[in-house]
């Protein structure tokens, strides 16, 4: 059977390609265009942040920050084993020695009680990712980062519009770095932002993002030429996916009710199934208001994993796993990454299974997602044989009812 119910669907949300066209009638489709300005100022409002700066993606996102806050060869970046390699990559690339961090395994994201550990006198940068766009424990992630003089770069790839107590993802530590990938809730194909949550950091950011010269001042009219005046590169998108991009966030409150409708679809479908099988599902922490950027199931084996995966193509729907841990790659190896180092990211790793999540993924396609999962059951069962993980158990963390 081929596929019927994909991963992951494109969506078109409104005058997008109307704005396409407004951009080329222009004649002005490279960077800083007038599209790339309306998307900075909506974030900007949107977020409470003193400035937003549009990236070509989230990983350049990063670099800008890595490059902004000057990390050199010799500091120590804390990042969890859990993640795209571009929250490592982005600080490796200046010559940062990167520190690994376990995750927690009620939220997936970095363990903030275990932070301190991990803190030496070369650490310079903490950068917490908001897992499935669940907040980290930001509270206490920023109040390490104050005792011990760091800077912290909020990893919100997945977490556009989530909240953290009142305060949005991406706002709470010194920078934010967004995506908008084709498979994010609001996409232009490839993108990201940067989230300047100090005013300081405007003018110079402003300047590394455009290859290191001062053109922005020049167009604004506060110079009267442009020069090389710091090591940048080029980060700034073309006005085309800003267009693209701006019909997305202008219509965020519809698309993220799209997303919570499907979300709560798989949870609410799926929760007597999970309980009798050992299964663990997204937990959302009272404090915290996520993002619905994807569905999971955490099976109790990575056997039962691949057996989903298989069972669920034959039912024509389409799921993929999700990040191998970094620690045990090939480059997290150099940095001294083994084995039984975060040993909550390498079992959940093996047992994790994301569901087709999109913003127009119907109530056909929902129930043909729902009933084909029931259908299936792992071969460990609730009382039969442990969890692997014990701290999964649905019972222990709340996921499930009791």
């Amino acid at each position: 059977m081929g596929i019927e119910v994909p991963f992951n669907r494109p969506a078109l949300e409104g005058p997008e390609l109307e704005y396409i066209r407004q951009a080329i009638a222009s004649g002005h489709i490279g960077g800083n265009g007038a599209f790339t300005r309306r998307c900075e100022r909506l974030l900007e409002r949107e977020l409470g942040a003193p400035r937003v700066l549009l990236t070509t993606s989230g990983t350049h996102a990063l670099e800008l920050a890595a490059l902004l806050l000057d990390v050199r060869p010799g500091d120590e970046v804390i990042v969890p084993s859990f993640t795209f390699p571009s929250t490592a990559n982005a600080f490796a690339l200046r010559g940062a020695r990167i520190v690994f961090s376990d995750i927690c395994a009620e939220t997936l994201t970095l363990d903030a009680s275990n932070l301190e550990r991990l803190v030496t006198p070369a650490t310079r940068v903490i950068v917490p990712m908001h897992y499935a766009g669940v907040g980290c424990e930001m509270a206490e992630i920023c109040a390490t980062a104050r005792e011990y003089g760091l800077d912290v770069v909020e990893d919100a790839a997945h977490g556009l519009f989530g909240l953290y107590r009142e305060d949005y993802l991406g706002t709470l530590g010194d920078l934010g770095a967004l995506s908008f990938h084709e498979t994010k809730n609001f996409s232009c194909g490839e993108g990201g932002a940067l989230i300047l949550n100090d005013a300081s950091y405007v003018e110079r950011a402003e300047i590394l993002r455009e290859k290191g010269t001062n053109r922005q001042q020049f167009f604004r009219g506060e110079v009267d030429k442009y020069s090389w005046e710091d090591v940048g590169s080029s980060y700034v998108p073309s006005d085309l996916l800003a267009a693209f991009l701006l019909a997305q966030l202008e219509r965020h409150q519809a698309v993220l009710a799209k997303r919570r409708r499907v979300w709560a679809y798989y949870f609410e479908g799926l929760r007597e199934w999970a309980w009798e099988n050992d299964v663990g599902l997204p937990a959302i922490p009272d404090d915290r208001v996520q993002s619905y950027h994807m569905f999971y199931v955490v099976v109790p084996t990575a056997q039962d994993r691949d057996a989903l995966m298989a069972h669920l193509a034959t039912s024509g729907v389409q799921s993929v796993f999700h990040y191998l841990p970094l620690h045990l790659s090939k480059v997290g190896r150099r940095f001294g990454g083994k084995p039984g180092d975060c040993p909550v990211t390498e079992s959940v790793s093996t047992r994790l299974l994301r569901l087709p999540f999109f913003n127009d993924c119907d109530e056909v396609m929902l129930a043909r997602v729902v009933s084909a999962v029931q259908r299936f059951s792992p071969v460990r069962k609730r009382h039969q044989v442990a969890v692997s993980s014990p701290s999964w158990s649905p019972r222990r963390v709340g996921l499930l009812p009791t």
